[in-house]
């Protein structure tokens, strides 16, 4: 068994800081599995248990008496009682993880405490980086031209296309739930508007980030999104440049149909 990796004392005295070395590490391992010969759902397999264990065995250690809601364990309802939960998704994006080279795939990582997320990372381990609330983001001024839209590369939902001909949009498409939100942090994107199918650990250390970055976070019609509920589907989210806002949840507002998932 590989030993577990020692935090600094410096370190995992801040939660933000240890979110940012949980993310890190994590993907440290999941890259080294990544080249172990395995393929398609073994890889994929592989990566998510691999990455599940070693947090659950890092906040055993470090965080014992915090609570955990990880999209590969165990849903202990107990949860919502707690004052602190880590809220985490050890693979974003799981395909694109399972389809070397790819980048498009993410490590989340984000504390809840109190009702508000305090802390978050999220890791983008093949291209080597990692945005966290440590060091809040800085987002650059956007580049001139029509607003860019991050949507699913495989299957981009129709409203999407139909609110980028109302505000004169572009579309780009990409992997994970984790990548498309950080876009917008990235300046890769103005926006990032999801239709349905999301639970909490898809955008619990993306919104903790673009919020630690000045962005608009909410759900899809400008509603607050909230955190460690009983039912853990959060179906839709956006998360853009304040001064698009009000534009696309106005949008999503007056659409009378239900919106289809992502």
């Amino acid at each position: 068994m590989t030993a577990l990796p020692v935090c600094p004392d410096s370190v995992a005295g801040g939660d933000d800081t240890f979110a940012r070395w949980l993310a890190e590490r994590t993907g440290d391992l999941l890259l080294r599995v990544r080249v172990t010969g395995l393929e398609g759902s073994a890889l994929a397999n592989a990566g998510d248990a691999a990455a599940h264990d070693l947090l659950i065995e890092l906040f055993a250690r470090y965080r014992p008496h915090d609570a955990v809601l990880s999209e590969e364990g165990r849903d202990d309802r107990a949860r919502t009682a707690a004052h602190r939960v880590w809220i985490v998704d050890p693979v974003d994006g799981t395909r694109e993880f399972s389809e070397p080279p790819r980048q498009d795939w993410a490590v989340h990582v984000a504390l809840w405490e109190g009702g508000n997320l305090v802390a978050g990372a999220v890791a983008l381990p093949a291209a080597g980086i990692t945005y966290a609330t440590d060091i809040p983001p800085r987002v650059a001024a956007r580049t001139p031209g029509p607003l860019r839209i991050a949507v699913s590369r495989s299957r981009p939902p129709a409203f999407v296309a139909e609110l980028a001909g109302e505000l004169g949009a572009e579309l780009v498409p990409m992997g994970s739930a984790g990548v498309k939100a950080i876009s917008v942090v990235r300046n890769l994107t103005d926006a990032y508007v999801h239709a349905g199918g999301q639970y909490e650990w898809d955008s619990a250390a993306p919104v903790a980030v673009a919020r630690a970055a000045g962005l608009h976070t909410s759900r899809a019609d400008g509603s607050p999104l909230r955190y460690n509920q009983a039912d853990v589907l959060l179906p839709d989210l956006l998360v853009c440049r304040p001064e698009v806002a009000q534009q696309i949840s106005s949008f999503i507002r007056s659409r009378k149909d239900p919106m289809p998932a992502d």
